[in-house]
């Protein structure tokens, strides 16, 4: 089975926690910030969650079990995932895990475009992001060590965080190699003689 629907970390999120049984949307937004899982999935707005959960309802990835009617507190509906869904989340699992993709993240499209800095505003601004990936760094070790409720969880729960904390730390081993050529000049342009250079070399026609 397929599905069109289009994939997100959020909608995998919802369609792989509710394999653990029904909940309603405070309860799965609860378990992804509590199982680490928002370091890799964006629910910050819980709007944001509502709108992925009625997409994937109209989409038939999950239904409504039931819904909490009690008037002492705020109506709270509980959601299923249906076959539809569990076979989806699979599918996704499946192409996501097997086949690197381009994501076009915002950092290497900066970076094309480095040339337009000076060597010194170009060295300041990594030397903050190098500053700030350390501390994230230091961020991840600590999640990666602590206790949930008292429960330490099963590594293969923390995969990602893994995953976050080794390519942050490539990238701060870059950003750092980076910032010592540009200290020493063994980095460094002049934007008017790249500038020159572009313009001699555009077609005349």
């Amino acid at each position: 089975m397929t599905t069109t629907f289009r994939r997100s970390p959020l909608a995998l999120a919802v369609l792989s926690l509710l394999e653990s049984g029904p909940m309603h949307p405070y309860g799965i937004q609860r378990l992804i910030k509590q199982w680490g899982k928002d370091q890799v999935v964006n629910v910050g707005q819980r709007a944001t969650l509502y709108k992925m959960i009625t997409r994937l309802q109209e989409a038939g990835l999950i239904d409504v079990q039931d819904t909490d009617r009690d008037h002492r507190y705020p109506e709270r509906t509980t959601y299923y995932v249906t076959e539809a869904g569990r076979a989806a989340a699979r599918q996704w699992l499946a192409e996501i895990l097997s086949t690197p993709r381009n994501e076009f993240p915002e950092f290497p499209a900066a970076l094309s475009f480095f040339l337009m800095l000076t060597p010194e505003t170009a060295r300041e601004l990594l030397a903050e992001r190098r500053d700030r990936l350390t501390q994230k760094i230091a961020e991840l070790d600590a999640a990666l060590v602590t206790e949930t409720e008292g429960f330490q969880l099963p590594r293969v729960t923390m995969l990602e965080t893994e995953y976050v904390r080794a390519v942050t730390d490539a990238e701060l081993r870059w950003v750092t190699e980076v910032v010592d050529a540009l200290r020493d000049t063994s980095l460094s342009w002049d934007f008017e003689e790249l500038r020159k250079l572009a313009l001699a070399s555009m077609p005349t026609d």
